[in-house]
């Protein structure tokens, strides 16, 4: 974990904008602003999956140095707040993750909600939007929209077999082709909507995607085998021939709606 006094809430990598796709990573990083200190919790616990997806930056920022496409990630620990839920969710700043309560969050008082909103959350968001706002201008297509998360391989005592999942709603243009490639290679284990359900509404996707019609998915990476630096390179480096192959498909620079399992958009 870091703090600093200037503090930015997000990252941006910049690629080229004409391909039409984007790269997200909303837990990218563990940071905090120095005023809050560690939230009350031991500097322990900021190496854990509860502050943040490990492995996921250097697999978002090589990933997209294969692509040569841009790249938004968030810099602040979800568990100051969490960007991939909506801002009525009520896990958005947790108080109890995984066993752990976090005493800088609780009691929250309303301001101080709205403040992390305002300071963290929305500007995050914002650069999200308009990373996808100029992309969609520079190639002149709905852009191809990939977040890319890690999961624990254990939680709450569960062992989770699987290797990779990808999270989707109901738009299966990303997810199908994705997991029908992933799966191509027989040492995997690839979860399908596992080892989350992807209709999840007010998170990234469905605020960014899924309204616009645009053509997405969410990636889950076993956490083990992209701790190290070799390991997210390894997984980097695999998906890269997978996304671009993704991305030359007819339907996926196309808008299409197909609504959301969680309701009416």
């Amino acid at each position: 974990m870091t703090r600093s006094t200037v503090f930015t809430p997000f990252d941006i990598v910049d690629g080229d904008r004409k391909k039409g796709v984007v790269l997200l990573a909303d837990h990218a990083r563990r940071d905090l602003p120095e005023e809050y200190g560690s939230l009350g919790l031991p500097a322990s616990e900021f190496d854990r999956h509860i502050a943040y997806d490990i492995g996921v930056e250097t697999v978002t920022r090589e990933l997209a140095a294969a692509l040569d496409a841009p790249a938004v990630l968030a810099g602040f620990s979800r568990l100051l707040i969490d960007p991939n839920r909506g801002e009525d969710d009520p896990t958005m700043i947790r108080q109890l993750y995984d066993g752990t309560v976090v005493p800088g969050n609780y009691p929250i008082a309303p301001e101080e909600r709205e403040r992390r909103l305002d300071r963290f959350y929305r500007p995050y968001h914002d650069a999200v939007g308009a990373m996808i706002a100029s992309v969609a201008h520079a190639s002149g297509k709905a852009p191809f929209i990939l977040s890319v998360h890690s999961f624990t391989p254990a939680m709450q005592g569960i062992v989770r077999p699987w290797h990779v999942g990808v999270l989707w709603d109901r738009d299966d243009r990303v997810a199908r082709p994705l997991i029908d490639m992933l799966a191509q290679d027989k040492s995997l284990v690839v979860g399908d909507n596992e080892p989350y359900d992807g209709a999840l509404r007010g998170d990234t996707m469905f605020r960014h995607a899924i309204v616009n019609g645009y053509a997405h998915a969410l990636i889950e990476i076993r956490q083990d085998l992209i701790a190290d630096r070799a390991g997210a390179l390894a997984w980097a480096e695999r998906l890269a021939p997978i996304v671009d192959a993704i991305d030359r498909r007819a339907d996926i620079h196309q808008v299409k709606m197909f609504g959301s399992r969680t309701g009416p958009v």
